[in-house]
């Protein structure tokens, strides 16, 4: 094998984890919101009402709506397909945008960037036109120089709009279920430390928008992965860690796209005296 070649194959090596990443994000995502609605949520009952359902018919739809997305999160690792992606972008979207029609602040829109964005950026990869239905291959055959360039903005602005979105909660709104999160840390003042949190968040953001570096992005995906474990660990549902996959694996894929494999070209010979 020649150098280039080997060259070539860590690369699709590389694209390939990065689709799997993102697959892996849309699967957590729909798996753990279909398990609140499975179990049913009074937070949700507001959203239904956004569209003129009453609340006992919201309760009566909560299971099916699990349901809904459980299999389209199982269908993420099953058997996807472009008209997969295109409903789980749109429904995640909607169903983030229901919040701040529901009264909600609008940063609780923007933190959930993950649940759309990556959807959005794996039909970045596979492309709009084709078969709705037809099964995506598992692995591409080397993305274009222009796909490439499309998914790495996607990727940035998914993960710079989660994190600032979060920020907001903290910084702005000082979410009070922030603190209660923070307080399984056994940190003290833990609603002090709240606004804080925010706007590291926020400087992270501008990081990750303005000087993305794989090392940054890992951390990133690593600092999204610590702050939401805590979600189990102050007595909340494992489905509230489930469903922010997409806050894990944005900046995760991102991270890895922009790792780019060493030359292993021999060096040009020396020109003679």
């Amino acid at each position: 094998m020649r150098p280039g070649d080997d060259l070539s194959f860590r690369e699709a090596g590389r694209e390939t984890a990065v689709l799997r990443i993102l697959r892996l994000g849309l699967a957590g995502c729909f798996v753990g919101h279909g398990a609140f609605g499975i179990i049913t949520k009074a937070a949700w009952v507001p959203y239904f009402g956004v569209v003129g359902i009453t609340e006992s018919s919201a309760w009566q739809l909560m299971p099916w709506v699990g349901i809904m997305d459980i299999t389209v999160g199982l269908l993420a690792l099953l058997w996807p397909c472009r008209g997969l992606l295109f409903w789980a972008a749109a429904w995640a979207a909607w169903t983030a945008l229901l919040r701040p029609l529901a009264g909600e602040p609008f940063w609780e829109f923007l933190e959930r960037a993950g649940n759309y964005g990556v959807p959005l950026a794996w039909l970045i990869v596979i492309g709009w036109r084709g078969s709705p239905l037809a099964r995506l291959p598992g692995s591409r055959p080397g993305f274009t120089s222009t796909t490439r360039l499309r998914l790495v903005g996607t990727l940035r602005f998914t993960t710079a709009t989660l994190l600032a979105g979060h920020a907001g909660l903290g910084l702005y709104v000082h979410k009070a279920a922030l603190a209660h999160l923070y307080a399984a840390t056994g940190l003290a003042k833990s609603s002090a430390l709240v606004p804080w949190v925010g706007g590291f968040e926020f400087v992270l953001a501008g990081l990750v928008l303005t000087v993305p570096r794989p090392g940054l992005l890992i951390a990133v995906g690593a600092w999204k992965l610590a702050t939401e474990a805590l979600y189990p660990l102050s007595g909340a549902p494992i489905w509230e860690f489930v469903e922010r996959f997409g806050s894990y694996t944005a900046p995760l894929a991102l991270g890895l796209l922009l790792t780019r494999p060493p030359s292993t070209e021999a060096p040009a010979p020396l020109p003679s005296p």
